[in-house]
This record gives structure tokens, sequence and C-alpha cells, in this order.
């Protein structure tokens, strides 16, 4: 925070109060990438229904493991990371709920999908279900298997 704050020729004080603690600072930048990126991932990706869901979240999922920038973090501070990205409390993982409950009502509304839980618990298990195979290696040791987050899911929502 002070190479920033040196940076922009502030002192660290006031960089403080303009983006709160350095978890809240680095959650902010985590979802200013993530948004746009699952935004393109959305409006780029046909169909209708679960089946169209699972495409989303697993092409986003495959974007994640493929991201040298969020690997490189990943590798230089895995505990620190996985707090921020993936706690219930973090900013990042509701923002993430939030998108997949809209995705979710979407597809209730337009009468493609009947989903076997409410929106707001089916969207907290889709996110869960992601970040279990987006982040395997840091959790088990097994490598990342974004592949599987879309089959489940698909599994989920049929």
């Amino acid at each position: 925070m002070q190479l920033l704050a040196d940076e922009i020729g502030v002192n660290r004080a006031t960089l403080y109060r303009w983006v709160g603690n350095r978890d809240q600072f680095l959650a902010e930048i985590l979802w200013s990438l993530g948004e746009p990126t699952l935004q393109n991932i959305v409006e780029s990706t046909p169909g209708a229904g679960g089946d169209r869901i699972s495409r989303i979240v697993g092409r986003l999922c495959q974007t994640l493991v493929d991201s040298e920038p969020l690997r490189a973090y990943l590798t230089r501070e895995p505990e620190s990371a996985l707090r921020l990205i993936t706690r219930s409390a973090s900013p990042v993982q509701r923002r993430f709920r939030d998108a997949i409950e809209a995705l979710l009502a979407h597809e209730v509304a337009a009468g493609n999908l009947h989903p076997p839980l409410e929106l707001a618990d089916l969207a907290y298990v889709i996110t869960r279900i992601a970040e279990s195979f987006i982040y395997t290696d840091l959790i088990t040791g097994e490598p990342p298997a974004p592949e599987k987050a879309e089959v489940t899911i698909a599994t989920l929502l049929r």
C-alpha cells in the first residue's frame, strides 16, 4: 500500500481513506477484473436454461484457471487470495453469487428453468461448485478442473 501511495502521490493514510484496507482494495481490484469478464461470457453464450448457465460458469471457470495474473496471485498469496475470493463475507464471492442469482432469475422468468432450490441457495451452491474446481490445486493439491464444474452444474440444473 505504501508503494501505491507513493506512486500516486498521496500519503498512506489518504490511500486507506480512499480504498479501505488492503483486503478491501484487492477485493475491488479482483471484482473490477472479474465483472467485465463474466459479462462478456454472459453476452457471448447462446442457449437457455440450466444448460446456458452451466456453460457460462464453465467458461468463466476455464478463463479464471487460464488467467496468468490470477494464478500468479494465488501462487504468491494462496491463503490471502482464497480468503478474499471464497469467504462468504467476501465482496468478490457475494457479487459473484448475486450475478449467478440474476442469471438464474432471468432463466426462471423466461420459463427456461425450474430450479430445485430457492435462487439464493442455488446461486450459493453453484458458486461453491465453481470455487471447488477452480481452486482445487490450493484445496486438495489436484489440478484445477473447470470442465467438472460445468458438468456438475449442468447435472444440478437438469
